[in-house]
């Protein structure tokens, strides 16, 4: 049991990482990753959203009846999506600004509506909370390693100190839209590179 809720965690790390595995999630990988903060930031909320909607989706799977789940799924997961942002209003506000329209916008998101859809209604709680942990951390940490690369590339600093010291020209492409274009497509390269080893 342990091994089997250790691999359900594990999984969302490498083999199903969201943005590079199963090229989900796409909207808010180009959108909000600009920096490394707003990349973990958006990463967080929509692992709460992911581990709440899983434990509750699974909690209720034997009462949602099979042809209305989708909507029952949906309203779950924008109960907590509300949950988030009314937190991130009240304790990250900056935060929250930065991010805009894409923290409501994850009741839409493919990955949590998809997680509820094949895990967390076919399996018990404890399975479902390693799986939607494990999926939003590694979406996390995508969401983090695009923003790093982004931001460093893009201006010469991380959280806002200077790296490469004032003589950098900063690549400001990089932290523009086709820089999130170009910078996906480059990890998703060395991501399938490094697979198939």
């Amino acid at each position: 049991m342990a091994k089997s809720i250790t691999q359900e965690f594990v999984k969302g790390l490498w083999a199903e990482i969201p943005p590079f595995r199963l090229v989900l999630g796409l909207c808010p990988v180009l959108a909000v990753t600009k920096t490394v903060e707003n990349g973990i930031g958006m990463g967080l909320a929509t692992t709460f959203v992911l581990v709440c909607s899983n434990i509750l989706v699974s909690m209720l799977r034997s009462v949602i009846p099979p042809k209305i789940r989708i909507a029952c799924f949906i309203i779950i997961i924008a109960t907590f999506v509300t949950v988030v942002e009314l937190l991130m209003q009240a304790f990250t506000y900056p935060l929250f600004l930065k991010l805009g329209i894409f923290i409501p916008l994850i009741v839409v998101n493919c990955i949590v509506l998809g997680r509820a859809e094949a895990f967390a209604f076919k399996n018990s709680v404890v399975p479902s909370t390693a799986d939607g942990f494990g999926i939003g951390v590694g979406f996390t940490l995508s969401l983090a390693a695009i923003g790093l690369v982004r931001e460093l590339i893009g201006t010469g600093a991380l959280f806002g100190v200077s790296i490469f010291g004032a003589g950098y020209q900063p690549f400001a492409f990089m932290v523009e839209a086709p820089g999130a274009f170009i910078c996906l497509g480059l990890m998703l390269c060395i991501m399938n590179l490094v697979g198939n080893k």
